[in-house]
């Protein structure tokens, strides 16, 4: 236990061993570095740990995927966030375990860091509804390296379908489906209207990218389902403008090589396509299990833990869980949305009760401010949800655009994400169009693996496309 704490005390305390109340930060995302932030002149000292360098501005991957944006127009690092703030350090490093009754956090490597006061902030990953193997073939997008994946199948698709000399191999190379209606999945079905139709049309001598067929697919009656239906017919009705063919009350019941089953009521279709994109649903971040198992702290279906009106898990007053891993009950008739204004206020709010309990004061109530929620389907398209206001259209995207770069952690990144969009929109152009990673297509190469089962190898066969 020495050995531990000695660890714990040259992570947190070196150089300066003081005896401030030591608030241990799990997570760089909204919420985790809106609390950092939030504690800049705080009596305490704060370590924010991350098992990656930079903060993320997540509802922007979409572009990174469809060749908008760089990765690092979207990314900020953690230490120059936060290197004003002389009471705060950040840490490197995975965060796989808790003890709350020693007050210890664990690292991967074996390192341990006590805290007084502990956030955690570790989000949500995707979920396939039990169907794991699925993830391989039909990526999500919430880390910069699932954005660059699915980059990488798009752009490699429009190239194999350059070379396909089979029409209808070709057609499958060309087809596009993105599983589930919600913001992820409308902005991103958009885009690659958008690139297909627009960016890429004069770029191909062999193809026709005005051909392409991309498909949503929505489980629920209509896209966008926490929006008003108003604006999520408006949604949809952009869409198909856009080329998009909206497919709602249909699940996606398996994928296998190129073909992807899909059901909507009794009937069963069966689609060919080489590139599959996930937007439907998230399960939380194994470390809720982890609070679970070490507090008894209740969990939600898909792993998120229930928490206190103050964010705090039962019996555990000085273990907050913010964010998308929280379940938070206690304002409303549902839990709060896994959006990033929930995620900041949350953080915000944690800070201000640490601060107010440092001094013998109780915590204020949560009272979470709807900022509204707001969707982005293409040029001059976008629908606004701002409490009674309902907006769509060329306003709507103006105040998508705005908002966007408002939050965006650093001045050089709004100055560069502006600068990027605004080339964009008069040159109708997409800058990052880079294919990185090796040159295979994982639809293509099960598929030609099953035909050479079947089938005598042909001289100079090749399986990457």
């Amino acid at each position: 236990m020495t050995a531990v704490l000695q660890r714990s005390q040259s992570l947190t305390d070196a150089p300066d061993l003081d005896s401030r109340h030591h608030v241990v930060i799990i997570g760089g995302g909204f919420g985790g570095l809106y609390a950092a932030k939030s504690l800049a002149n705080a009596p305490v000292k704060v370590t924010l740990i991350d098992k990656r360098n930079f903060h993320l501005f997540q509802p922007l991957l979409y572009q990174v995927a469809t060749g908008g944006l760089s990765a690092g127009d979207i990314s900020s690092p953690l230490r120059s966030v936060l290197s004003a703030q002389k009471n705060t350090r950040v840490l490197m490093g995975e965060v796989v375990g808790v003890d709350p009754k020693e007050q210890q956090v664990q690292l991967k490597n074996g390192e341990a860091v006590g805290y007084d006061s502990l956030i955690v902030a570790t989000g949500v990953s995707h979920h396939y509804f039990g169907r794991d193997e699925w993830a391989n073939i039909a990526p999500g997008m919430k880390t910069v390296e699932d954005a660059l994946e699915v980059r990488r199948r798009i752009f490699l698709a429009f190239e194999a379908a350059e070379k396909e000399t089979d029409p209808q191999r070709r057609k499958a190379l060309q087809t596009f489906v993105v599983v589930g209606g919600g913001p992820t999945g409308v902005e991103l079905a958009g885009a690659l209207a958008e690139l297909a139709l627009g960016t890429l049309k004069d770029d191909f001598r062999n193809i026709d990218t005005t051909q392409t067929q991309i498909l949503l697919v929505e489980g629920l009656d209509r896209v966008l389902p926490p929006y008003p239906a108003e604006l999520s017919a408006q949604a949809q009705q952009s869409l198909e403008k856009l080329g998009v063919t909206v497919q709602t009350q249909s699940l996606v019941t398996n994928i296998e090589g190129d073909i992807v089953t899909i059901k909507s009521g009794d009937r069963l279709e069966q689609l060919q396509t080489c590139t599959v994109l996930w937007a439907a649903g998230v399960k939380a971040s194994p470390l809720g299990k982890v609070l679970a198992e070490r507090t008894g702290a209740e969990l939600d279906r898909v792993g998120r833990v229930m928490v206190e009106p103050d964010f705090s898990v039962k019996d555990y007053p000085n273990v907050y869980v913010v964010g998308d891993l929280a379940h938070y009950a206690h304002q409303g008739d549902r839990p709060l949305p896994g959006i990033a204004s929930v995620a900041m206020q949350q953080g915000e709010y944690i800070a201000k009760a640490i601060r107010q309990r440092l001094v013998g004061e109780a915590a204020p109530v949560f009272a979470y401010k709807d900022k509204g929620s707001m969707a982005v389907i293409g040029r001059n398209a976008a629908v606004v949800n701002i409490g009674t206001l309902q907006m769509w259209g060329f306003p709507a995207w103006i105040i998508w655009i705005f908002v966007h770069i408002y939050f965006l952690i650093e001045f050089d990144n709004k100055l560069l994400v502006m600068t990027q969009w605004a080339w964009n929109y008069f040159t109708r152009k997409r800058g990052v169009r880079l294919i990185t990673g090796h040159d295979e297509i994982p639809a293509i190469a099960e598929q030609v693996a099953r035909e050479m089962e079947t089938e005598p190898i042909k001289d100079n066969a090749v399986v990457n496309v």
